[in-house]
């Protein structure tokens, strides 16, 4: 799967680590002899991904993570500093939707809880990653927005807003860096099945499909390939924009 010829002992951070597509993320990485270390929400499932990464001979750390306190995004990194001595990429994944209301109904708990997590969580952890990375000599970041980072869809506007503002984050941090060795980027993913989409659609798989030009949703492994790619070498030029893969919805 992997573009990059040596991903051996490079040190990669990944939130959202224990599900979906940072999971694809971490197992295609560790397989790939990447050191990955897993920041995710739910400690059992992390350390559950972390027991299988090393049960396959990969190399791996984890931190039990809430992405939207600044306190647990500094812990993460200088994890990965204190035990690897540097960090060369971060695939900052972490994220949550919640149920589909127009905004007079949104309650005010869901809108603060996805802004926190979705768009404050991006936010420090660039902010602690691009540190890091400093010291180590440059890197590379990508984000996951949505498909939603670039279009709207009723009834979401909390999660159209925060992922909008991750496009923003991305482009405004990647001119930061330019010239400092740090490349960021954002990848855009439609529907992906992963068990968030399961949650949200209660499990149809194609829900989505009229809207898809490919007519049909993403699997996991689909986006592991654009973030492998955008944290490796091959990508070296690439900096301060958003990948799509969302089947041909952006086209729309």
């Amino acid at each position: 799967m992997s573009m990059q010829t040596n991903w051996c002992d490079k040190v990669i951070l990944v939130t959202g680590g224990a599900s979906g597509m940072g999971r694809d993320v971490v197992l295609s990485l560790a397989r790939e002899g990447a050191r990955v270390v897993i920041g995710n929400r739910n400690a059992e499932a992390g350390q559950a991904l972390l027991e299988q990464v090393l049960g396959e001979g990969g190399q791996a750390l984890f931190r039990a993570t809430d992405v939207s306190r600044a306190g647990d995004c500094a812990a993460l990194v200088d994890l990965a500093m204190q035990r690897y001595g540097r960090l060369d990429g971060a695939f900052n994944n972490a994220g949550l939707q919640r149920d589909f209301n127009p905004i007079h109904a949104t309650p005010d708990e869901d809108l603060s809880e996805v802004i926190d997590i979705n768009l404050k969580g991006i936010l420090y952890m660039m902010k602690y990653e691009a540190a890091a990375m400093l010291q180590s000599g440059g890197g590379a970041i990508v984000n996951n927005a949505s498909i939603f980072g670039l279009k709207a869809m009723p009834d979401t506007a909390y999660y159209v807003a925060s992922k909008h503002g991750i496009v923003g984050a991305t482009r405004a941090v990647a001119l930061d860096y330019a010239r400092q060795g740090i490349r960021v980027n954002a990848i855009c993913p439609g529907p992906i099945k992963t068990p968030s989409y399961d949650r949200v659609t209660g499990g149809d798989d194609h829900m989505y499909d009229a809207g898809v030009p490919m007519h049909r949703i993403g699997q996991a492994q689909e986006v592991t390939r654009a973030v492998l790619w955008l944290l490796s070498e091959q990508a070296s030029y690439v900096t301060g924009t958003t990948l799509s893969v969302d089947g041909g919805m952006s086209a729309q």
